[in-house]
């Protein structure tokens, strides 16, 4: 079978490159209703449309904050929202250069059969959703899947259901001309080992790279954002940086076609200074022997500690920016291989 090019072929790819350009990344600023009250809970914050749009003000408005991030993932309550003086966030994104993207799962549910793993759903209604989302500036989307290791689980039909979802949401993406993002997510939670985590990778990568093929989805204008192989939190014998680094990429090359455009990461609970590590010690080993880009996609490792200054006091945001931005070209210069923590200790 031959994958049809599609008709937004030149684009995509074009726009595939800019978000995985050199030095850059992808600022996730997409949490649902449920995790931003979470997150503004533990600053004693209330999550309203309100705060949330200062609060996401705060971020996009970040001085030079295009010097490390070529663009952030929006929420659908933010794509619609402006500034306190009336200009849209999508026209402060552009305007700095940068490329709007939007979530557009509608989250993870239990899945039918197995309710203690999840499968995303959203499909519905999803072709006229990216039309109007393009419609407001949007070049790109995600969509997120959830993996979860446990007794007996991941189980096959989880593969296969999510990898299922994640390829008719990309393959509607590039008619509509969004590039999008493919994002399966090993959840760290749990006291696996890293062989473990290994395992379920690439078992996850195989059915999605199957799954796109199938569903005559482009790779080159595709970005792929996964977890890194690492251990589980309760791990009593957690690997350390380097092994995440190899065993990371030594799955990537056994698991991802080279056609695709690119790879991000997402945290997905580690700490700030540990994904940028991690993301360091890739490139520092491998940039430029790889036959894609490896970046970042971060929300909580890019956002915390400019969250945990904030604390929803206006007083406070200029602090908050300068935390944004120091997070971000840590995580740009990550990208390039040239990070090392004596930059935290000096920032600090």
């Amino acid at each position: 079978m031959t994958i049809d090019v599609p008709k937004h072929a030149d684009e995509l790819r074009r726009t595939a490159r800019a978000m995985v350009a050199d030095g850059k990344g992808i600022l996730a600023i997409d949490e649902s209703l449920g995790s931003c009250e979470k997150r503004f809970k533990s600053i004693g914050v209330k999550s309203t449309e309100e705060t949330r749009r200062q609060y996401r003000q705060l971020l996009l408005t970040t001085p030079g904050i295009e010097e490390y991030v070529s663009g952030p993932i929006l929420f659908d309550e933010t794509i619609r929202q402006k500034t306190d003086d009336g200009k849209p966030f999508v026209k402060v994104i552009q305007d700095k250069g940068q490329i709007p993207g939007i979530k557009v799962d509608m989250g993870a549910h239990p899945l039918a059969g197995s309710p203690s793993e999840k499968v995303t759903e959203g499909l519905d209604g999803l072709r006229e959703r990216i039309e109007e989302y393009r419609s407001m500036g949007a070049r790109f989307a995600k969509w997120r899947a959830v993996i979860t290791i446990g007794d007996g689980i991941p189980t096959r039909q989880c593969y296969e259901a999510n990898a299922h979802s994640m390829a008719r949401y990309a393959a509607l993406c590039q008619e509509g001309g969004l590039v999008p993002i493919v994002e399966p997510e090993v959840l760290i939670d749990g006291d696996h080992d890293i062989d473990t985590c290994e395992a379920v990778t690439k078992e996850i990568h195989h059915e999605l790279f199957a799954q796109l093929y199938r569903h005559h989805v482009w790779l080159p204008g595709t970005i792929l954002k996964t977890s890194m192989v690492i251990s589980g939190k309760e791990c009593p014998q957690r690997a350390g940086v380097e092994e995440v680094a190899e065993r990371t990429v030594q799955t990537l090359l056994g698991t991802v076609p080279a056609a695709l455009a690119g790879v991000v990461f997402l945290s997905g609970g580690q700490s700030p200074e540990e994904s940028t590590a991690h993301l360091n010690a890739m490139n520092r080993k491998y940039r430029g022997k790889l036959p894609w880009p490896l970046t970042f996609s971060y929300a909580r490792a890019i956002q915390e500690p400019a969250l945990k200054h904030w604390k929803g006091d206006p007083n406070n945001v200029k602090q908050a920016q300068k935390l944004v931005y120091q997070r971000a070209k840590f995580n740009g210069l990550a990208a390039l291989g040239q990070y090392n923590k004596e930059m935290e200790q000096q920032a600090a």
